[in-house]
C-alpha cells in the first residue's frame, strides 16, 4: 500500500518532494484539488466535504496513510474526520495532519509569527495546540491570503510586495512559522524580509522527519507500505504552473492526470 499526500494545490508538492527525499523506497500517491483552491477562503463546511472527497480517493488508490499537506484543511476538518468519517468510510486506515507536527517544531521558541490563510488563522487551530504542546512560546498570527493566487500563478513580482506587507507587521520574534504548504515555495523571498536571527519553520523541513518518526513508532502501518519508489500524480485541474513546478522537481516525464473528485454537497 501507498502513502498518500492531499492539498489543494502547488504547495503539497513541496511537501512530497521533501517527504520522498527522506523516504523514498515508498510509493506515493499526490493529489493536488487544484480546481477548488485556495481552501483559505472557504467555509469549513466546503472544506470538510473537499477533505472527505480527496481521502476518498486516495484511499480507493491503495493509500494506506494519508498526509493532509494542506493546513486550511488539517486547521478546519481534520480532527472531526479523524474521530468520525475516517472509522466509519475507511476503518484500519490511517490519516496525519500539519498542525501538530509544526507546532511542535516551534515548542524551542519564545515567539513565534505565524503566516497563514484565513481559514486557517480563523480556525484557532494553532494557537489551541500551541497552549497543549508549546506553551511557554508565545504565538502571533497573521492572515496573508494574497500569497497563495499570486505564488500558484508564478507571480514573483506579487508575491515578493504582498511579503514586504505582511512580514513588516511582525516584530520581536524569533521564528516564523509558515503555516501553508505554498509558502514553503517562496520561502527565498520570505527570507529577505526577516532578520537573519528568525528561524523560518517550514514543512518541508519538519515533515519528512516527523514522518519517519510516526512510521517508526507504527510499525504496524508501516509494515503495509509497498516499497517501489513510485510517484503518481493526479489534479483536479491542470495548469501550465502546477506542469511547470512538478517536472521542474519530479522530471520531465512524470505522468500528472486529471481527476474529478467532488461528489457534490
Amino acid at each position: 500500500m501507498k502513502i498518500g499526500i492531499f492539498d489543494s494545490g502547488l504547495g503539497g508538492l513541496c511537501t512530497l518532494k521533501a517527504i520522498a527525499h527522506e523516504l523514498p523506497e515508498y510509493d506515493y500517491v499526490y493529489l493536488g484539488d487544484t480546481a477548488r483552491l485556495p481552501y483559505g477562503s472557504r467555509t469549513h463546511a466546503e472544506i470538510l466535504e473537499f477533505l472527505k472527497e480527496g481521502i476518498d480517493f486516495l484511499y480507493s488508490h491503495d493509500c494506506q496513510l494519508v498526509i493532509v499537506a494542506c493546513n486550511s484543511a488539517s486547521a478546519e476538518a481534520l480532527r472531526g474526520v479523524q474521530q468520525e468519517y475516517l472509522p466509519a468510510a475507511h476503518p484500519g486506515r490511517n490519516l496525519l495532519g500539519m498542525i501538530v507536527p509544526m507546532t511542535e517544531a516551534c515548542a524551542p521558541f519564545k515567539k513565534v509569527g505565524l503566516i497563514a490563510t484565513e481559514a486557517t488563522i480563523h480556525s484557532g487551530a494553532y494557537p489551541r495546540e500551541f497552549a497543549k504542546r508549546a506553551p511557554q512560546t508565545e504565538i502571533i498570527s497573521l492572515a496573508t491570503p494574497k500569497l497563495v493566487p499570486f505564488i500558484e500563478a508564478g507571480d514573483m513580482q506579487s508575491v515578493d510586495a504582498a511579503l514586504e506587507e505582511y512580514l513588516a507587521r511582525f516584530n520581536g520574534i524569533d521564528a516564523l512559522l509558515l503555516g501553508c504548504t505554498h509558502y514553503a515555495i517562496v520561502k527565498d523571498e520570505i527570507r529577505k524580509f526577516l532578520p537573519d536571527s528568525v528561524a523560518i519553520v517550514s514543512q518541508d523541513t519538519v515533515v519528512p522527519g516527523k514522518t519517519r518518526e510516526y512510521l517508526v513508532r507504527h510499525p504496524e502501518v508501516e509494515g503495509t507500505l509497498s516499497r517501489n519508489g513510485t510517484r503518481a500524480f493526479f489534479v483536479t485541474d491542470l495548469g501550465e504552473q502546477f506542469k511547470k513546478v512538478a517536472a521542474a522537481w519530479f522530471g520531465e516525464d512524470i505522468s500528472i492526470q486529471k481527476t474529478d473528485i467532488a461528489k457534490g454537497m
